[in-house]
């Protein structure tokens, strides 16, 4: 049987059973109660690893909880299943492959095995070349086919190939060489690409085409106009090679599509898209902030991979992350959580975790192809503070729905503005209190409020958050951070029963689209094959594409 997978349904666990009694005894209690009752349990509930500090102690929580979410944790192989990955078990079940995106940022000299080969080796030759590239780059020895240094990075990709490098890129955006201008492109939409280029000189730009199999639909598709737009300006098919590189595993395509394959970064079928950026997918980000940062990120990540695999439980960031976050989606019922970063360089964030967090656990079939009878994956969202303050947060202290949500600070901002700092922390650490205790209608009749609006300007509280604290966005600390949220998931994967590492949601949208584009290509209306308000959707688009403006 592979590690982590179970013939025992979920909810027909004891400890499942556990959990549900002591939800009915405790679902009521208010966090102003628990604080009550223990003037430490600020103090006591909170956990530190990898230069990332956790205060949980907001949670509708009590030791009896985590007393039992630690004990499913334990029952359904968690310790075991985290062994099976880090030792490159083909946990993937659904594909047949192991799970290693720790292995891009393992130390030189560790050794993990697939099939009985160690791939360190492969991840750090990957690794230097990257290094060298950068290096040429950056130094100006690495010049266009007229000539010139190059000055602009163009990424293109789609999903974890453009997900991750902008949002490492905006992340540590302060440590990047200013004279590097970088843009991402993914959309299929033409103007993502046409605004993207619009102010660059092509002499002076370069392209990074991110595509393991070098077929991807967007992706391609905005390389080869990409690709146009190059020559139109250069003339010279050899421009091809001076001005593309390419992040994939399909030598001949890349080829046939004029790029040098010595300037081919490679990757594995044991790293899903959404986990590639520290590895060649991260090309990109490397250029921007250089070898030496990189490798401190990676560094981050390495310390925060060692503390999941390590830790005991109960002081485990990832764990915790995770086992809290499974007790709102299946006991409470929350269907959300939002992610509320207080930096701006962290903007794309909640962005890059919907996908880590949504596609690897929307999942609906167990490991052993039964249905689920408990939810899955929730929801996520958010925006940095405090721009949401004043956009969703009503929704979040007085609506009706419960969202636990994530706050994540710095105590040093990057960038020193009189007192813009101290003002946004204040409101981090003000949002969190609030909604926490709330106010009463005692308190508001306290200060003077007229009685028609008292009920409108009480607040419950009781709304569960986590504050995870750092000293300063470093790379080392967006390492770290994006490690903990990728193990979470990771956690509560495992628990639900699913495999967090395959993605077969996407895959009939994206047959079904190429199946349109040759009716479009076509133009036969009379010819559709689809269901009617599909058929007439897109009647309606080919006769309005034709007519004149």
């Amino acid at each position: 049987m592979t590690a982590g997978t179970s013939t025992i349904r979920l909810t027909q666990r004891p400890e499942w059973a556990a959990l549900a009694d002591h939800y009915e005894a405790i679902k009521d209690v208010h966090l102003r109660s628990l604080f009550a009752e223990d003037p430490g349990r600020g103090e006591r509930l909170a956990v530190e690893a990898a230069g990332l500090y956790l205060d949980y102690s907001k949670n509708r929580v009590t030791d009896e909880t985590l007393r039992l979410l630690l004990a499913l944790a334990d029952a359904v192989g968690l310790r075991e299943r985290i062994e099976a990955m880090f030792g490159g078990e083909k946990i993937n079940t659904t594909e047949r492959r192991a799970v290693l995106h720790v292995a891009l940022r393992a130390p030189r000299e560790a050794s993990i095995l697939v099939d009985g080969e160690n791939v360190v080796p492969g991840v750090h030759e990957v690794l230097d070349k990257m290094a060298g590239f950068a290096d040429r780059i950056r130094s100006g020895a690495w010049t266009g086919q007229t000539g010139k240094r190059i000055r602009n990075i163009v990424n293109i990709g789609i999903g974890g190939s453009d997900l991750g490098p902008v949002m490492a890129y905006e992340a540590l955006r302060s440590y990047a060489d200013r004279d590097l201008t970088l843009r991402f492109v993914s959309n299929i939409d033409g103007t993502d690409l046409v605004e993207a280029t619009r102010d660059l000189d092509p002499a002076e730009t370069l392209f990074i085409v991110a595509s393991k199999t070098f077929t991807t639909l967007e992706t391609m598709t905005n390389a080869r106009s990409a690709r146009e737009w190059l020559l139109r300006a250069l003339g010279d098919e050899a421009a091809v090679a001076k001005h593309f590189v390419a992040v994939s595993t399909n030598a001949e395509e890349v080829a046939a599509f004029g790029i040098d394959t010595e300037n081919m970064f490679g990757f594995w079928d044991w790293v899903g898209g959404r986990y590639s950026y520290p590895g060649a997918i991260g090309v990109s980000l490397m250029i921007a902030i250089g070898p030496d940062r990189y490798r401190e990120m990676l560094g981050g990540f390495r310390a925060m991979d060692e503390h999941f695999r390590t830790a005991p439980f109960g002081q485990n960031l990832p764990v915790l992350l995770g086992l809290i976050g499974l007790w709102y989606d299946d006991f409470f019922g929350a269907e959300t959580v939002a992610i509320l970063p207080y930096d701006q360089y962290l903007g794309r964030l909640p962005s890059y975790l919907q996908q880590l967090d949504m596609e690897s656990n929307g999942k609906h079939i167990t490991l052993g192809g039964e249905r689920v009878d408990y939810q899955t994956g929730p929801v996520i969202w958010g925006q940095p503070g405090t721009n949401g303050q004043h956009a969703f947060y009503q929704l979040i202290h007085q609506g009706t729905k419960l969202i636990p949500c994530d706050f994540i600070g710095f105590a040093q901002t990057l960038n020193p503005l009189g007192n813009h700092h101290d003002l946004l922390m204040a409101n981090l650490f003000a949002q969190t209190e609030a909604l926490a205790f709330g106010k009463t209608t005692e308190e508001v009749r306290a200060e003077g409020v007229p009685e028609f609006q008292v009920p409108h300007r009480a607040f419950e509280g009781n709304r569960p958050t986590n504050t995870i604290l750092a000293e300063r966005l470093t790379p080392a600390t967006l390492g770290a951070l994006v490690a903990l949220y990728e193990h979470k998931v990771f956690v509560q994967g495992t628990i639900w029963n699913i495999n967090s590492f395959d993605q077969w949601g996407v895959e009939l949208g994206k047959a079904l689209a190429m199946r349109i584009v040759r009716e479009l290509d076509a133009g036969d209306v009379a010819q559709l094959g689809h269901d009617s308000s599909t058929n007439t959707l897109l009647r309606r688009y080919l006769a309005q594409r034709t007519a004149s403006g």
